[in-house]
């Protein structure tokens, strides 16, 4: 019975949250993100969308040493600590903070990145993706 209830463990800590688009976007909404710094809800769902594809544990090496976490693909070299690169924690929490399914951390430390002059700008998926276009696609459908 241990054994199993230890691998049941195991495979749901491996198992990533994935958001459905809508579902993302309404947590969203309900965590004040909607307008937060001028920005709109289309524009976060489609930075996550592009940073993450909506997936809590996402993780990505960078070559500067630095790693991006979480669904907002945070970086540690400014943001968290990770034992890495790190510069600066201007969240003031560690990495592995930001990849639960409990995302109240990751969309208060998206806040305080966009809190930044850089903005929503910090993030290379935004601009490249989502700056300057009709975003109405990223929320259609959804019936926020």
């Amino acid at each position: 019975m241990m054994k199993h209830l230890l691998l049941l463990l195991l495979v749901a800590v491996a198992n990533a949250k994935i958001f459905e688009r809508c579902d993302w976007a309404r947590t969203l909404k309900a965590k004040n993100m909607d307008g937060y710094r001028g920005i709109s809800l289309a524009n976060w769902v489609c930075l996550t969308q592009h940073e993450s594809n909506f997936n809590t544990r996402a993780i990505n090496r960078n070559t500067d040493g630095s790693t991006d976490y979480g669904i907002f693909q945070i970086n540690s070299k400014w943001w968290c600590s990770d034992g890495g690169v790190s510069r600066g924690n201007g969240c003031g929490i560690r990495c592995s903070e930001l990849q639960t399914d409990d995302v109240e951390t990751a969309i208060r430390c998206a806040k305080r990145v966009v809190d930044d002059p850089n903005g929503i700008g910090a993030w290379v998926a935004w601009k490249a993706h989502c700056q300057n276009r009709d975003l109405s696609s990223y929320l259609r459908g959804c019936n926020l």
